[in-house]
Parts: C-alpha cells; sequence; structure tokens
C-alpha cells in the first residue's frame, strides 16, 4: 500500500531556534512554531485557534535557519511527520510528533530587512524576490552566499 507524509505550514516561530550538535558533528535546529486559524462560528462571531507544533532541522538548514530566524519571525515550511518515543523518569512511555523540516521559505520581515539591504548598497548583488519555496538550506535572496557569491 502507498505512503505519503508531507507537511506545509506557514507561521511564526515561538522561541529563537535552539542550535546543537550530534557526535558526528551534524548541526540540528529545534523551533516551534505557531499556525492560527481564523474562521466565524454559526452565530458570525469570529473565533481563532492556534496550533503549536515542534519542528527539527539538519544540516546547513538547521545553520541557516538559526542564523536568520528569531522568535516571531514567519516562514512557511515543507516537511515529513516524525513520531519520537521515550520513556519519562517515571518510567512511562510518552511519544511526540514533530515535523522534520526538508525545505523552507523565510517570509515577510525577513524578506523586506534583505530588500532594505540591497536598496542601501550593502549587499553585493541585487536578487529578485522569489515566490517558490527556497530550496532546501538556501539562504534567503540577498543573503551572503556560502560559496563567496559564485553563481555557478
Amino acid at each position: 500500500m502507498p505512503s505519503y507524509n508531507k507537511v506545509i505550514l506557514m507561521g511564526n516561530l515561538t522561541r529563537d531556534p535552539q542550535l546543537s550538535y550530534l557526535p558526528s558533528q551534524t548541526a540540528v535546529a529545534e523551533l516551534g512554531l505557531a499556525v492560527n486559524r481564523r474562521w466565524k462560528d454559526k452565530d458570525g462571531e469570529k473565533r481563532e485557534e492556534t496550533c503549536f507544533v515542534d519542528c527539527k532541522a539538519f544540516g546547513q538548514q538547521a545553520q541557516t535557519l538559526t542564523q536568520y530566524l528569531q522568535k516571531g519571525s514567519p516562514v512557511m515550511i515543507e516537511g515529513r511527520l516524525q513520531l519520537d518515543t521515550w520513556q519519562d523518569k517515571q518510567g512511562n512511555n510518552r511519544s511526540k510528533h514533530r515535523v522534520v523540516i526538508e525545505r523552507f521559505q523565510f517570509l515577510g520581515a525577513a524578506e523586506a530587512r534583505n530588500q532594505a539591504e540591497r536598496d542601501t548598497g550593502s549587499g553585493d548583488k541585487p536578487a529578485s524576490r522569489q515566490s517558490a519555496p527556497t530550496p532546501a538550506g538556501e539562504p534567503p535572496a540577498g543573503a551572503p552566499s556560502p560559496d563567496g557569491g559564485i553563481p555557478f
């Protein structure tokens, strides 16, 4: 039987990303995302609920997310659900779903800040606004590239 595990979320960070490293020196970033849902109930009253989601990124993505995002930053993530299981101090089995980030795109304030830097000439080269999701681990348009600005 076929399976499909894909999650796409857009929201704001609930806390600054926490960067750590595995024994293999692979970077790991843990972050919390708040996703809001707004609707009108049957009486026409506006309602809102917030879903809090824990997310995790690895490698260059983890470093990039930690470098450019902070609490309150808007971001779109694409990833997959993962079930983590463990035993607590009392020996009870615990579990939690989280999203493992595969792709992401910076939104809102970060894009505006990068555009302002380009407009004042502080960036090396102008970059067009991206409409497609940012490839995995790639910094936002206008951010210094890790390869020294070589476009190929």
